[in-house]
């Protein structure tokens, strides 16, 4: 099934490979569902929103998993069981040795106190979110549990190896304005921001910009599959994409260095959520659509129920096997 997000909560899309498009059903009434995701130490799948982060065995029922800050961002787990939340404004927290059976009952948290230890950390604001800033993304690669990986909005990437404890900058070379990151392994990563879209294969220490050339510089989502790498983008932000000189554009990256533009079914929608189904692409706008690709093209599969005005600048995505 296939789960996507919105401002206005979570839905299951059943069926999208069917002739006539999937089922779509809201599972879960929470505002602002910033990422969902699937991890492989849990069932189920995790959804981080502006009224806390949830937890679902079944894509049906949902437990909130009660982190301290209300508004999470973020989430990712290691194979050991450590679970973490990213939250506005940006702390990272971490719970212990999790299993089912926390999941059902509630965490334990406590704040990774390291993170606000970052030599850039008074920087981390912008006057329009309110001074505040928000750890937008969290990995933990499968191979590499001690390694955390943290993007913020406004603040750049940042890196420990021991759990969140300790950290490192891996900020310079990249924009500040991280919108999302996209893990592909320990040492490889797209980032996704307000002023271009990024590339390292050496966990941050450099950085290689992939949009010159192109007027569209405004990133919102990122995603890998078969190795490419996608990136949906427009001119500028969220408030200019209803202007009829809105200039929406799905990107690929095959070679690790340069873009080209994918045509798709909906070229005029700002593409703003991405994840991989089973070697395709799948893709949600800002307007609600969802989309599928394949060897045979593109194809509208659903659509996400409209919420006031377009359905939101964050359409997250997330596949989970059932």
């Amino acid at each position: 099934m296939l789960i996507a997000g919105t401002d206005d909560g979570v839905y299951r899309l059943d069926g999208i490979d069917e002739e006539g498009g999937a089922t779509v059903r809201e599972v879960l009434d929470a505002t602002g569902v910033m990422r969902l995701r699937t991890f492989e130490a849990f069932d189920g799948v995790f959804a981080a929103t502006a009224e806390g982060l949830f937890h679902s065995p079944d894509g049906e029922s949902w437990t909130d998993l009660s982190v301290p800050e209300e508004s999470v961002y973020s989430v990712a787990a290691g194979p050991d069981g450590r679970l973490y939340a990213g939250t506005r404004p940006a702390h990272v927290y971490v719970a212990e040795s999790v299993d089912d059976a926390t999941l059902r009952d509630g965490p334990a948290w406590r704040e990774l106190d390291g993170f606000q230890d970052l030599p850039s950390r008074s920087e981390w604001q912008l006057p329009r979110h309110d001074d505040l800033a928000q750890v937008r993304d969290l990995y933990v690669p499968a191979d590499e549990p001690g390694r955390v990986i943290a993007g913020v909005e406004v603040g750049g990437v940042h890196l420990s190896d021991d759990g969140g404890e300790t950290w490192s900058e891996r900020r310079e070379g990249v924009d500040d304005d991280i919108h999302e990151l996209h893990l592909v392994d320990r040492r490889e990563l797209l980032a996704a921001t307000g002023f271009g879209l990024f590339h390292t294969t050496d966990a941050g220490r450099s950085w290689t910009r992939l949009d010159d050339g192109y007027d569209q510089r405004y990133f919102r989502a990122a995603a890998a599959v078969d190795g490419d790498l996608y990136a949906g983008a427009n001119i500028a932000h969220t408030a200019t994409w209803s202007e009829d000189d809105a200039d929406p554009a799905l990107f690929v990256c095959r070679d690790g260095e340069s873009l080209e533009p994918v045509d798709h079914a909906r070229p005029d929608e700002t593409v703003t959520g991405l994840t991989a189904v089973h070697g395709r692409l799948a893709a949600a706008t800002y307007h609600g659509t969802v989309l599928l690709g394949g060897a045979d093209g593109w194809r509208v599969v659903g659509e996400l129920p409209p919420v006031e005005g377009p359905s939101g600048s964050y359409t997250p995505l997330c596949w989970v096997d059932s």
